[in-house]
């Protein structure tokens, strides 16, 4: 067994900007803050959210 945890935190924010009525698509505007370091990013993509997370992770 591991005694040694790492833990890492990220706040995420999603605020909902447009809503495109013809399609009914979303536009998102999504905050990543990462808790133990300074970084953070804005993106629009929950999946560009996902790859931050991963890179501050992989470090």
């Amino acid at each position: 067994m591991n005694d040694h945890q790492t833990i890492t935190s990220f706040v995420v924010r999603c605020a909902l900007i447009d809503v495109d009525y013809k399609t009914m698509k979303k536009q998102w505007r999504i905050k990543v803050s990462h808790v133990q370091g300074e970084d953070e990013v804005v993106v629009t993509d929950l999946d560009d959210a996902v790859e931050f997370m991963k890179r501050v992770i992989e470090e």
